[in-house]
């Protein structure tokens, strides 16, 4: 912020006017005042005793005369303890707010050329069933993650690894083959990937009844798995698949096909995207060859029984398995060989993968082997751990009753949306089809919001009706009050109100807009802050708390019926600038604001 920057200037000249003594800019440290004291930055004086050698009153004391006296920017202090609160003169916070009207991207960082190119993973879906509540999570997190890694000057690129190989894909279409009857997506009218996970319930429904048959026999659970007839055909397929089988290759394209056309829908209506998808079955083989690449180096060995393994005891943790005795791979030779093939493709400087907290163990050790691979991101590379995410007992359970799938999730949000929309009044005077987009906007940002604002390390309950809340801390009460903003707006151009390109400085202002002015400025440092920390939760409380504020002004000031011009178009650019930086820090969070509601 440009007026803590300025005082800081202002207090090391201080120092050294004062005292003789130069100080680092580091050690100047101004906080945001506490709501109980007077003013607007606080000083804290302990740093500059050594210096003064007197009490941190006279010192905070002799500081705020001196800045009183020689910095225009304060306009008075009081001192509590070794604490100086300063009060900001009312011209520095109208400056402030140009600077803020002046810049259409204001907090945001342009990438240049040379700025760092980072990768995100999110999503990582199996292709034998459909998204549910836990990649919900993951893909907003993942998204959100991209967007304000971008607006912190970061080239970024937005990947998915796609498992799309595997047992369970083959359980998927031996189901089909053997009860399928030729069903398609479009004669089931089906989304493709909820048919595929029909199947993949069905064949595991037919398997309990063959192993409970064996189990009646006498076989315990796992020699009835393996005696299963099931379980050997699916076996057999999968060996098949890995030899290249022509038909059974056919096959797979053609159920694959239909879940990616699926998934395609389920990532447009959750407003997500992707700049390169990786599959799992062109990654495998690549993993394959470095893991012997590494063992040709030494850096892997081989056991008798022919499997390879990595020793990382001197790293304070176990044997790490990386190939089978049979030669097929494993999820950690998957990871290294999409490395592999994401490096050939992108000068990555930093990946990060949005993965859950159950994965913990396996990022350390995929860390610690593609460093010893050579790769250059290995050491630096970033496990995004978030926590399980679940919904209130008995609320919305899916077809298999366990798992809650995305889109019914999705789509129940919308109607949710749209019955309290009309209920409250909200769409009234709207034409039919701003109704459906607006009951579509507030049901999604009170699904994104209310995952986005807890903490991504924590497991978390999803409440969808706490969630459609228009009051609170939730999506709907930001995306109103964004609308409300946008009303008096239009009202103000309707009588022929012109908003300046900036404001005169010669006028005061409450408490209550300065503070308003504080926390936009504030925007840029959140901004950086949920970047460092990789926290969209920052962004997603920062603009409830602008928002709050805000509705408390429009409570008590007027703004169209101001007598006062020139304070009716301050607070009518103020209010633009609040929708501004509403709109910007809820598009970091991949929720669309509504103009009218």
């Amino acid at each position: 912020m440009v007026i803590e920057q300025q005082i800081t200037g202002s207090v090391i000249a201080g120092i050294k006017e004062l005292y003789g003594a130069d100080v680092a800019e580091a050690q100047v440290q101004l906080q945001k005042t506490k709501k109980e004291f007077k003013g607007h930055l606080t000083l804290v004086v302990f740093p500059f005793l050594r210096m003064s050698k007197k009490s941190p009153e006279q010192t905070a004391q002799e500081l705020g005369e001196y800045l009183v006296k020689n910095e225009p920017a304060v306009a008075e202090f009081n001192v509590i303890k070794g604490f100086l609160n300063l009060t900001v003169a009312s011209g520095c916070w109208i400056d402030l707010l140009n600077e803020i009207n002046a810049a259409p991207e204001y907090g945001f960082t342009k990438a240049t050329e040379n700025s760092p190119l980072v990768m995100i993973e999110y999503s990582s879906p199996n292709t034998n069933k459909p998204l549910h509540l836990g990649h919900v999570r993951n893909n907003l997190l993942g998204y959100s993650l991209s967007k304000i890694m971008e607006a912190n000057g970061n080239k970024v690129v937005k990947t998915n690894i796609v498992n799309d190989r595997g047992i369970h894909i083959c359980k998927s279409m031996l189901a089909w083959q053997k009860w399928g009857n030729g069903i398609t997506p479009e004669k089931a009218g089906k989304k493709g990937d909820h048919l595929i996970g029909d199947f993949y319930v069905l064949f595991s429904n037919k398997l309990k009844e063959e192993t409970s048959a064996l189990e009646a026999q006498g076989m315990t659970k796992e020699e009835a798995e393996a005696a299963s007839p099931l379980m050997q055909e699916a076996r057999e397929m999968l060996r098949k698949w890995e030899a290249g089988d022509p038909e059974i290759r056919s096959l797979w394209k053609m159920m694959n096909d239909w879940v990616y056309a699926g998934f395609d829908e389920t990532y447009k209506m959750m407003g997500v995207n992707f700049d390169k998808i990786y599959y799992e079955s062109e990654t495998y083989l690549e993993g394959k060859s470095k893991v012997l690449e590494g063992l040709e180096k030494g850096i892997f060995y081989r056991r008798e029984d022919g499997s390879v393994w990595a020793n990382l005891t001197a790293e304070g943790l176990d044997e790490k398995l990386l190939l089978r005795a049979d030669g097929t791979s494993v999820y950690m030779t998957q990871d290294i060989g999409t490395a592999k093939l994401r490096f050939d493709d992108y000068p990555i400087n930093k990946m990060i993968y949005v993965v859950g907290n159950e994965q913990n163990y396996h990022f350390q050790v995929l860390s610690i082997l593609l460093d010893k691979l050579g790769f250059e991101f290995g050491k630096g590379l970033v496990h995004f751990s978030y926590g399980m995410v679940e919904l209130p007992e008995g609320k919305m359970k899916s077809r298999e009753g366990t798992v809650v799938d995305a889109d019914d999730l999705m789509e129940e949000m919308i109607n949710t949306a749209r019955e309290i929309s009309q209920e409250l009044g909200k769409l009234d005077g709207l034409t039919p089809e701003e109704a459906e987009d607006i009951a579509r906007m507030v049901g999604l940002g009170s699904l994104k919001y209310f995952i986005l604002k807890v903490d991504p390390r924590k497991n978390m309950t999803f409440n969808p009706k706490e969630s459609i809340d228009f009051n609170g801390n939730t999506g709907p009460f930001i995306q109103y009050t964004h609308a409300r903003i946008c009303s008096v707006l239009r009202k103000a151009a309707e009588q022929g109100i012109v908003l300046p390109a900036a404001l005169p400085t010669n006028f005061e202002l409450s408490e209550k807009e300065e503070g308003l002015i504080q926390m936009l400025a504030n925007f840029k440092a959140v901004v950086k802050e949920a970047g460092e920390t990789y926290s969209p939760a920052l962004i997603a409380n920062y603009t409830y708390d602008l928002v709050k504020e805000y509705n408390q002004f429009y409570h008590d000031f007027s703004i169209l019926h101001e007598a006062d011009e020139q304070l009716k178009v301050f607070r009518l650019v103020l209010s633009a600038n609040v929708a501004k930086i509403v709109k910007e820090g809820m598009g970091l969070l991949g929720i669309e604001v509504p103009e009218r509601m």
